[in-house]
């Protein structure tokens, strides 16, 4: 064969090889940033499975290459071919490799590998020119660390040897054309992740890793080519018939009011970040107080991991079980009968605030759909000027505004505020620079500064007429970035909340529960507080409830929560059982012993997720 086309085929060779090996090192850098993540890591079991969807997406991203580099023909030893076609091989596998570096620091944030909604940042338009300079200047290691791996990679990246060139006979062509068929038959079989009966995908990551690990066997790379241009489709998993399904698990809830509803104004508070890592180290004295005169759920948890999953699930009893957030899903449209029309059908005037850009997380689109009367956001803010820069206004003078609003509503009233500031790039009024402890992470100082601003909203609700009829129910929308201890690593860990209900006029709503109690609960809960008679969906339970469990979803497996117990479900089945008040770092398997509990477990949470499958595909989320 022609030395030189010998020479393409070694030249492709090596530059394939050589991103294999910065895919490598990637992974190990992505370990070592976010390690305080991982629990029980299989070193060896992680990194050859990671292997897998690194040459998937290598071999994805480089079949065009694969072309180029073999196609029959001399015209592709000319020295201008030759070096378009390595700019273009570095520039496009840089591209894609930069998109690993990101997730360094971005994976604290969502707990999973990023997907195309990264790059769309579907939602948050107004601010994320704001948010990158923010990025790049807080992590200013990582464009370094890019521009210095982009030279390297650059300086290793092979250059094409040109001999005497021959004249191609019809053998030669033939194969050539032969090699260059069976390098693109190795390339897609890269691409499709073997000889298995279907091409590898993100779910199969699971197979990989010890659980809640899936991450480090995954690149990004792969988490966006497989996520470009698709909308998330829900499939009716068909475990029980529907003559069965409702006898498991039924979302259909009657609230039957023993008297009348008693008119109480409702005040929803989602204060950002405000996980149970948080609380009771110095940062929140307030909040740590209020608790103490505040129905508590010790045992709180976050039905998602990030923002725009917790205002469905809080508001609207329905938690985000799949990859895509309900709010920007296919599903979005999707009619919802939550608190907004419940509360409003009993003639309640009813508003949302958010103090970030209109628009934000799709919050604004969300409103209409669920039946606010009013979405106030930055533009809507009336006050002192204070922008925080980045995201939209400062908690102190949003909550101020939202208190002072409150006052011109009708009573009874149903409200609710999500704070910004506790988020990153956590900043701070200047007024209050060294006010406030620093903590041990880097979001602590700016949840000390919500915290007061929560203390100040008080006094002043405090000071009005609506303040002693008025129920007010405070919860986080998910945990922060950063663990404080090795507990807030595990599936457990990362979805604990605080949840607290709050009535100034009713002493008797004092105490802790220990149960199970997730933000899907909070809506039946407050139509059982307000004894407001209702027929609702909900996938969730009241406080009055005899249930004890709780569900969500992360990174393709669904965590459910029953009494003592959680369970792993791969959506076929259960992968890990263990008692995690006793293992609080889940380190012991409890399937092959506990067979009668996992049994149960695995047939509700069947039950539970066809329901919510079933009522998403056919829009019967308001269907009763």
């Amino acid at each position: 064969m022609d030395k030189n086309y010998i020479g393409q085929i070694n030249l492709l060779a090596k530059r394939i090889f050589l991103v294999f090996a910065i895919y490598q090192l990637c992974r190990i850098l992505f370990y070592l940033a976010n390690n305080d993540h991982f629990q029980n890591v299989a070193v060896v079991d992680t990194f050859l499975g990671g292997m897998l969807f690194d040459l998937s997406a290598i071999g994805f991203i480089n079949l065009f290459f694969i072309l180029l580099h073999l196609v029959p023909g001399n015209f592709k030893y000319d020295k201008h071919y030759q070096k378009g076609l390595k700019i273009l091989f570095f520039s496009v596998n840089l591209l894609f490799i930069a998109t690993n570096l990101v997730d360094l620091e971005y994976y604290k944030f969502t707990g999973r590998r990023s997907s195309f909604g990264l790059i769309t940042a579907n939602g948050m338009e107004n601010e994320i020119g704001g948010l990158i300079g923010s990025f790049l200047t807080e992590f200013w290691y990582l464009p370094i660390g890019f521009i210095l791996g982009a030279l390297v990679f650059w300086k290793l990246l092979a250059a094409a040897g040109v001999r005497p060139l021959v004249k191609p006979d019809a053998k030669s062509i033939a194969m050539q054309t032969g090699m260059l068929l069976l390098a693109l038959g190795v390339g897609l079989l890269m691409a499709r992740g073997g000889f298995g009966k279907k091409p590898v995908r993100i779910v199969d990551a699971v197979n990989y890793s010890s659980l809640g690990n899936s991450a480090l066997v995954l690149n990004t790379p792969f988490s966006i080519l497989k996520s470009v241009g698709k909308k998330e489709t829900l499939v009716d998993p068909h475990f029980f018939a529907d003559a069965d399904l409702g006898q498991i698990f039924d979302p259909v809830v009657q609230m039957n009011a023993s008297e009348s509803a008693n008119g109480k104004n409702v005040v929803v508070i989602i204060p950002e970040s405000f996980g149970d890592e948080n609380l009771k180290r110095g940062c929140t004295p307030f909040l740590d107080s209020l608790i103490t005169q505040s129905y508590y759920f010790k045992n709180g948890f976050a039905n998602g991991k990030v923002s725009i999953d917790a205002v469905p699930s809080i508001l609207s009893g329905i938690p985000s079980l799949m990859n895509s957030p309900v709010i920007s899903s296919g599903y979005s449209l999707n009619k919802v009968n939550g608190l907004p029309k419940i509360l409003k059908n009993a003639g309640y005037s009813t508003s949302f605030f958010h103090g970030a850009f209109n628009g934000s997380q799709n919050f604004d689109q969300y409103c209409k759909v669920a039946g606010f009367d009013q979405y106030f956001g930055k533009n809507e803010y009336d006050g002192p000027e204070s922008f925080d820069g980045k995201w939209g206004i400062f908690d102190e003078e949003f909550m101020q505004y939202h208190c002072k609003k409150i006052g011109t509503f009708k009573e009874p009233f149903f409200t609710s505020i999500f704070t910004i500031s506790s988020h990153n790039p956590y900043t701070i009024p200047k007024k209050h620079e060294g006010k406030f402890p620093k903590g041990k992470t880097r979001i602590q100082e700016s949840i000390a500064y919500t915290d007061y601003a929560l203390r100040q909203f008080f006094e002043s609700a405090q000071k009005t007429k609506w303040y002693s009829n008025t129920l007010f129910v405070i919860t986080a929308d998910h945990t922060s970035a950063e663990p404080t201890e090795e507990k807030y690593t595990t599936a457990i860990g990362k979805f604990h909340i605080p949840v607290l209900f709050f009535d100034p006029s009713n002493k008797s709503l004092k105490g802790v529960d220990t149960r199970n109690f997730q933000q899907v609960d909070i809506m039946p809960s407050i139509i059982d507080y307000l004894d407001v008679p209702t027929k609702m969906i909900t996938f969730g339970k009241s406080y009055n409830s005899d249930k004890d469990f709780a569900v969500y979803y992360l990174d393709n497996i669904y965590h459910y929560v029953d009494g003592d117990f959680y369970m792993a479900f791969d959506g076929q089945k259960a992968v890990g059982l263990y008692n995690y008040k006793k293992d609080e770092l889940l380190k012991n398997n409890l399937l092959a012993t506990e067979t009668v509990k996992a049994t149960a477990m695995e047939r509700f949470i069947k039950a539970y997720i066809q329901s919510f499958n079933k009522r998403m595909i056919n829009n019967e989320l308001a269907k009763i």
